[in-house]
């Protein structure tokens, strides 16, 4: 249920990068920038269906003096489902084959067991089950990749969410100005019927008593 637009590439290739040694290990910052941009399209409108958010695969190679590349880990990550930055960091693996001709080979001759499928670092394309078996491949713990994702995410509900937070707060300060002009009518309203009372109660009294407090 997740699309993206005709010119967006789905896959790339990062540039060479030397390592450095930091501490006991050999780490290679390859500082390299992408943009991705998905689309989800919400089918099933049910409470039990959730979303399964796009998945990130990876290869590492290596290159030598001698131009010969060396497959050195695999691995996957899920896009993180919260907006934000996100560091996360994946452990890597690569098949490995048994015996010293194998090892002999990868290190003189270059090249070692790569995957058909990428994919099958989680879960193959082509699978149709119910379990998925790993019995009798052989791999082998290499190191780690560290992704920077900087995640943003858009939606009519945040819109509509927002729109709506809007207009309680703009009737709630309409309730409030009106409750504030209702309690000065009120009081002037009672000033101007106590006024009214006070001539009325004047008007009622002898002149010849009004005369005599006047004077």
């Amino acid at each position: 249920e997740w699309s993206s637009p005709a010119f967006q590439q789905l896959s790339g290739v990062t540039q060479t990068c030397a390592t450095k040694t930091v501490g006991w290990e050999n780490v290679a910052y390859f500082c390299y920038p992408f943009t991705l941009e998905m689309f989800f399209t919400q089918g099933d409108e049910s409470e039990d269906s959730l979303p399964q958010w796009p998945v990130l695969y990876f290869e590492v190679l290596s290159l030598d003096f001698w131009q010969r590349y060396r497959v050195e880990g695999y691995g996957s990550l899920v896009l993180p489902a919260s907006p934000g930055l996100h560091v996360l960091t994946i452990p890597t693996w690569r098949p490995v084959e048994l015996g010293t001709v194998a090892e002999l080979r990868r290190f003189f001759i270059g090249g070692s067991p790569e995957l058909e499928d990428i994919t099958y670092v989680r879960i193959p394309s082509t699978f149709k089950g119910e379990r998925l078996s790993r019995f009798g491949f052989r791999t082998e713990t290499t190191g780690s990749v560290t992704f920077r994702l900087y995640c943003l995410q858009q939606s009519k509900a945040f819109l509509e969410t927002s729109a709506l937070r809007q207009r309680m707060q703009s009737v709630l300060d309409r309730l409030g100005g009106s409750s504030q002009q209702s309690s000065v009518y009120d009081v002037l309203e009672a000033f101007r019927r106590a006024r009214r009372r006070m001539q009325e109660a004047r008007e009622s009294l002898p002149q010849d008593l009004i005369s005599t407090s006047a004077s």
